[in-house]
């Protein structure tokens, strides 16, 4: 397959997880291609809750659907980090300038973001030393309206055109439905969890099946400073995610308990 050749413009990767006929997709192009050159690395089917999963028991296909001047969309049957990881490997001269995630349908917001393919493909490009956005909008609907959405996407993207983002950072942007948006909020990742019930069903022959359903459970409504309160109050929620995941605070009092100092002859079997 033929290399992409970066040029004066800059060159923007996106993807997402709902898949490449989503119309979410289709606005977030729509959002950032009067900024560069823009190359789609989708999945074929939808990806919601992969995380950041990756392919490895099947092969993966890599097939262009669509080219024109500034635009090649092509689409594959891997998760939404395969995208990221085939466009930087296989498609690719040069790391791609920016990779932007979305826009999806539903919220990412709070620990949600833990289960979304939309910030792994983001988090994908983070990986790679590339700056990267997850945009998300608080609606599922197939048919959604998405032009507010691109607006602020459009102005989130000139911003980071502008001022860049640190190294290990991904943007996760999720914004609320309907025109009737306050501005934009720099938040913190509310506390809370998903509150998970199994519905018991029964196929046509017999067989017992599990069917996930449950609610979010808001561990912070009084925080002003959060995600959750941002989109529950109309505005759109920027949250700034690192890829490195220890927690610092916790080194010095791992050490202070002598693990440092552990080793098989410490075993007692009490």
């Amino acid at each position: 397959m033929e290399k992409i050749k970066a040029n004066h413009r800059p060159m923007i990767l996106v993807t997402n997880d709902d898949g490449v006929e989503a119309k979410g997709i289709k606005s977030l192009i729509e959002a950032v291609r009067p900024f560069g050159d823009v190359v789609v690395v989708a999945p074929d089917q939808a990806m919601s809750g992969m995380s950041h999963a990756i392919t490895v028991k099947v092969p993966l296909y890599l097939t262009k659907i669509h080219a024109e001047q500034g635009l090649q969309i092509y689409k594959t049957n891997g998760t939404p980090a395969d995208c990221v990881k085939l466009a930087i490997n296989v498609l690719f001269e040069k790391n791609p300038d920016f990779v932007v995630s979305g826009i999806n349908h539903g919220t990412n917001s709070s620990v949600s973001m833990h289960y979304s393919g939309t910030v792994g493909g983001a988090r994908e490009g983070v990986l790679n030393g590339i700056p990267s956005i997850g945009f998300s909008l608080l609606e599922y609907g197939a048919d959604a309206d998405f032009s507010t959405a691109i607006k602020y996407a459009r102005s989130i993207f000139n911003n980071v055109l502008t001022h860049g983002i640190a190294d290990g950072i991904c943007y996760n942007v999720n914004i609320p439905a309907g025109k009737d948006v306050k501005g934009v909020r720099v938040c913190l990742q509310s506390k809370g969890r998903w509150v998970e019930e199994f519905e018991m069903r029964e196929d046509p022959r017999g067989r017992t099946y599990f069917w996930l359903t449950g609610h979010f459970e808001n561990h912070e409504e009084a925080n002003l400073e959060t995600d959750e309160w941002a989109l529950n109050n109309g505005y759109v929620s920027i949250v700034p995610c690192t890829v490195d995941a220890t927690h610092a605070p916790s080194l010095d009092v791992l050490r202070a308990q002598g693990l440092e100092q552990i080793t098989t002859l410490n075993f007692v079997n009490k």
